[in-house]
């Protein structure tokens, strides 16, 4: 009977509620290349620093990057209901945008595939922080505002929490940005953690 009765110990801890908490909270990164940290190492890249912060300021989460360098949010959102499966986030970061812009691809479009993760997240219980994007100045001024627009919109709309502009400081100094004048530099990429980091931080648990 002692065996028996261990294993039925051991299996009540194991489905019991404080085994269930002591998991670690998952944050999910769905992005693209600069989330990705392309032309770097992973560890220079922002979800990667990202880890070390929450490590650092005793933050109890696992951070999983499922960036994809040159996604469109279309692609992204193809691949978000495995990754949620899979992962059970407790947060969505969605960094996502830039390759529909630079494509040229319709605002409704961009706009329904990003509302469709937003929604497909929350739907699995995760709470999302959105990064808004911008493009380069040469795809011109009205342009450009109607695109930062969209991410303002879809704040609202969605009641999600925004980041204006992930690449704020860093998009518009040529000494963090690699020569593609696309992507961050390492150093880029420590600016793009402290962008985040202020829409994130109120999310965190406390």
């Amino acid at each position: 009977m002692r065996p028996l009765l261990l294993i039925f110990t051991l299996l009540i801890l194991q489905f019991s509620p404080a085994h269930a908490s002591a998991e670690k909270p998952v944050i999910l990164v769905l992005g693209d290349s600069i989330s990705a940290a392309w032309g770097l190492n992973t560890d220079e890249g922002w979800v990667a620093l990202l880890q070390e912060r929450l490590h650092e300021k005793s933050y109890k989460a696992d951070v999983v990057n499922a960036s994809v360098s040159g996604d469109t949010s279309r692609t992204a959102l193809n691949r978000l209901d495995d990754a949620l499966m899979q992962h059970k986030p407790s947060i969505v970061i969605v960094a996502l945008g830039g390759n529909d812009g630079l494509r040229g691809l319709p605002f409704s479009e961009i706009e329904k595939s990003l509302s469709s993760i937003i929604n497909k997240s929350q739907q699995a219980g995760a709470t999302v922080l959105l990064a808004g994007i911008r493009l380069p100045p040469n795809y011109g001024g009205f342009y450009n505002s109607r695109f930062a627009a969209l991410f303002q919109s879809l704040s609202q709309k969605h009641k999600v929490p925004l980041v204006p502009k992930i690449l704020d400081q860093v998009g518009d100094k040529p000494s963090l940005m690699q020569e593609d004048r696309t992507h961050p530099t390492a150093e880029g990429q420590k600016r793009v953690l402290e962008n985040v980091w202020v829409g994130l931080l109120p999310l965190l648990p406390k």
